[in-house]
C-alpha cells in the first residue's frame, strides 16, 4: 500500500462512517438510553416484570450498538488524524504502521455496516431454523445432517445457544428432519438469508461405486416471535396429527403419542414438535412455531408487494447456494456470486462472511 492509496480508503471509510451515522443516529440512541434510566429509577417500572425484561432487553441491544458505532468511529478518526500528523513529520515509521493497520480498519467498516443492515423489527431475535432433505433418501438425509451440524457449529462459534424443537433420525444414517431455535442476539438477522434450497455435488461415501451424487436439502427460517405480536390461529384453520416420537428419549417414547404435527390448511405450512414427553407442551411449542412461520410468510408477502414480485415466487423454494466437494472444492452463493475455495471450513461453521456477503449484495439490489 502507498500513501494514495492509504489516501483513499481513508475517503472511502469516511464516506461509509457518515452514511453509518445516518443509518443509527446515534444521538437518537443516547436519548432513549437516557430515557430507559429515568424509566429504572421509578419504583412502578419494576412492578411490571414482563415490560421491564422487554425494556432491559431493549437496553442492552441499544448499548451494544452505541459501544460498537463509537469504537468504529474513533478507530476512523484516529487513524485520520494520525495519517496527517505522520505526513506533516514525514513519520516513516507511523505510515507504515498505518498502513498495516488498514484491514482492520476496513473490518471495523464491514462490521458497522452489517449492523446497520441488521436493523428489521425481527433481525434481533431468536431463530427458528428447520432443515428437510429433498429427494433422494439416505443421500440427502445425510446432507441434512451436516447442514444441521454446520449451523450448530456456527452457533457455537458465536456464543448462541440452541434448542432441538423436533428431531427425526434417518433410517440408514442422517436425518428426515429437525427444527431447533437458535437462541442469540440478531441470530434471525443472521440466520434468515439462509432460507432456500442448499445443494451438495461429491462422491457418494454410500455408493461403493464411488460415482458423484447430487443432493439437496431445503432450510426454512424464521423469527421467533413476542407474545405481543398478535398472531390469530383458530381451531377451524388447522389440523392437528398426533403420532409416536422417533427420536431420543428412552421407552416413553415409543409408548405413547406425544408428538404433535400441525398442519395450516390455508397456506399448507406444516410444523411439527416432539421434542417434551407432554403432548401438551409439544402442542404450545408446535403453535408457536406456527406463528412465526406465518409472520414470517406474511413478510415475505408485504415485500413482494412493495417489490412488485408476483405471490407464486414467494417462498422457501429456490435454490440460493452450492456446495461442490468433487471434482473441486467450491461453495457458491447464487445472490452474492461470491465463491469460497474453504468447503472444509464452511462445514465446520465458518459462515459469517458469506453470510455477510449476502446481506450485503441483497441490501445492493
Amino acid at each position: 500500500m502507498d500513501n494514495y492509496e492509504y489516501t483513499e480508503l481513508l475517503k472511502a471509510t469516511a464516506t461509509k462512517m457518515q452514511n453509518i451515522t445516518n443509518v443509527v443516529e446515534p444521538e437518537k440512541i443516547l436519548a432513549r438510553l437516557q430515557e430507559i434510566e429515568k424509566l429504572e429509577n421509578d419504583q412502578e417500572f419494576w412492578n411490571d416484570a414482563k415490560n421491564a425484561a422487554k425494556v432491559q432487553k431493549e437496553k442492552t441491544q441499544l448499548q451494544r450498538k452505541y459501544d460498537k458505532y463509537i469504537e468504529a468511529k474513533e478507530a476512523i478518526d484516529d487513524a485520520i488524524e494520525l495519517y496527517e500528523m505522520a505526513k506533516e513529520e514525514n513519520d516513516e515509521e507511523s505510515i507504515n504502521a498505518l498502513f498495516d493497520d488498514a484491514p482492520r480498519l476496513q473490518e471495523y467498516i464491514r462490521s458497522m455496516e452489517i449492523q446497520t443492515l441488521l436493523s428489521e423489527p425481527t433481525d434481533a431475535n431468536n431463530a427458528i431454523l428447520s432443515i428437510h432433505p429433498g429427494a433422494g433418501g439416505t443421500e440427502s438425509q445425510d446432507w441434512a445432517e451436516m447442514l444441521l451440524r454446520m449451523y450448530k457449529k456456527w452457533a457455537e462459534k458465536r456464543g448462541f445457544s440452541i434448542e432441538i424443537l423436533d428431531y427425526q433420525k434417518g433410517e440408514e444414517a442422517g436425518i428426515k428432519d429437525v427444527s431447533i431455535i437458535v437462541k442469540g442476539e440478531n441470530a434471525y438477522g443472521y440466520l434468515k438469508v439462509e432460507n432456500g434450497i442448499h445443494r451438495l455435488v461429491r462422491i457418494s461415501p454410500f455408493d461403493s461405486n464411488a460415482k458423484r451424487h447430487t443432493s439437496f436439502s431445503s432450510v426454512m427460517v424464521s423469527p421467533e416471535i413476542d407474545d405481543d405480536i398478535d398472531i390469530v390461529i383458530e381451531d377451524k384453520d388447522i389440523r392437528i396429527d398426533t403420532y409416536r416420537a422417533s427420536g431420543a428419549g428412552g421407552q416413553h417414547v415409543n409408548k405413547t403419542e406425544s408428538a404433535i404435527r400441525i398442519t395450516h390448511i390455508e397456506t399448507g405450512v406444516v410444523v411439527q414438535c416432539q421434542n417434551d414427553r407432554s403432548q401438551h407442551k409439544n402442542k404450545a411449542t408446535a403453535l408457536k412455531m406456527l406463528k412465526s412461520r406465518l409472520y414470517e410468510l406474511e413478510l415475505e408477502e408485504q415485500k413482494a408487494v412493495q417489490d412488485g414480485i408476483a405471490k407464486s415466487e414467494i417462498g422457501w423454494g429456490h435454490q440460493i447456494r452450492s456446495y461442490v466437494m468433487q471434482p473441486y472444492q467450491q461453495v457458491k452463493d447464487t445472490r452474492s456470486n461470491i465463491a469460497y475455495s474453504n468447503v472444509s471450513a464452511i462445514l465446520d461453521g465458518d459462515i459469517d462472511k458469506m453470510i455477510e456477503g449476502v446481506l450485503i449484495a441483497m441490501n445492493k439490489q
